[in-house]
């Protein structure tokens, strides 16, 4: 379909970020097989997908989002 898998919220927050806190690996692969989402998006205060992985202690999400071509 037509969805914007890098959609922001007020601040500056997408889908990517979200399902990267919560830990929801199944997501962040169906955002990644898309080939659209920025992995290196940031928000407002600098928190990307990846940081909010690590504060989560998400290991497999981690993984995930460092064996991504685009990740700095």
């Amino acid at each position: 379909g037509k969805v914007n898998v890098n959609s922001e919220d007020g601040y500056w927050r997408t889908p990517l970020s979200f399902a990267a806190e919560g830990g929801h690996e199944a997501v962040i692969k169906l955002l990644l097989k898309t080939g659209e989402a920025d992995v290196d998006s940031a928000d407002q205060w600098g928190g990307t997908p990846l940081s909010f992985a690590a504060t989560g202690g998400h290991e497999a999400v981690i993984k995930l989002l460092e064996s991504h071509p685009h990740i700095s």
